[in-house]
């Protein structure tokens, strides 16, 4: 049986009183887990990404704890990955454009003209072209959303981690989005895997999410 491309294994960000998280997102699968900021949910994108250690258990991508690995091995892995950071991460004096350009230009070894093509293609896909140029205090929410989801795209990532990706936008650009993220439908479901990391999921985006879970009370329950 193949690992999940991401699993927590009795992992506790913090103190005592945050629940304990004990699930994995299967392959081709939307899982959404929802809680408030006292959860300590916020923390779970950073560990599957090995940026921070949980207070106990582990967080395996692909089998791998990336918390383990030298720097370089982790940079290298996080390329299969696609991260949307809650406060979306852009940089404030770089273009739209250059900020999804930006990890094509320092985690591969393509050409100008081939990082180029691909931004374009991206920034068409998410709507935003027309907005290449600009930075990210000139446009709307909704455009630096779409930008922050495109240079999480960048690298076409087989799994794709989203921190609050709704707050400030519309149910209708959310759904959108989330469409676009999951990749398409294959027979085995979403061409990508996606892990939501969130506060609230909009009621119009439940069919669009396989699986829920949302901490009730200090514990991690599965929705039904």
């Amino acid at each position: 049986m193949s690992e999940p491309p991401l699993l927590f294994s009795e992992v506790r960000v913090g103190p005592n009183h945050h629940p304990l998280f004990n699930f994995e997102v299967p392959a081709n699968r939307c899982v959404s887990v929802v809680g408030d900021e006292k959860s300590g949910l916020d923390k779970l994108g950073e560990i599957a990404l090995g940026l921070v250690a949980p207070a106990s258990g582990r967080a395996l991508v692909y089998g791998e704890d990336l918390s383990a690995m030298s720097n370089t091995d982790a940079l290298a892995f996080r390329r299969r990955l696609g991260y949307l950071p809650a406060d979306d991460g852009l940089m404030q004096n770089l273009t739209l454009g250059a900020n999804i350009a930006l990890p094509l230009q320092f985690g591969s070894n393509y050409s100008e003209s081939a990082i180029q093509s691909r931004t374009g293609i991206i920034m068409s896909a998410l709507r935003i072209g027309d907005s290449a140029a600009r930075r990210p205090a000139e446009v709307s929410e909704v455009v630096r959303r779409r930008a922050a989801t495109a240079r999480a795209l960048a690298f076409d990532p087989e799994l794709v981690i989203l921190e609050r990706p709704f707050d400030g936008i519309t149910n209708r650009a959310a759904l959108e989005l989330l469409q676009i993220v999951r990749g398409g439908e294959t027979s085995q479901g979403s061409r990508r895997t996606v892990l939501i990391i969130t506060h609230h999921v909009p009621r119009d985006l439940s069919s669009a999410v396989d699986v829920s879970y949302r901490v009730i009370e200090g514990e991690l329950r599965l929705e039904t």
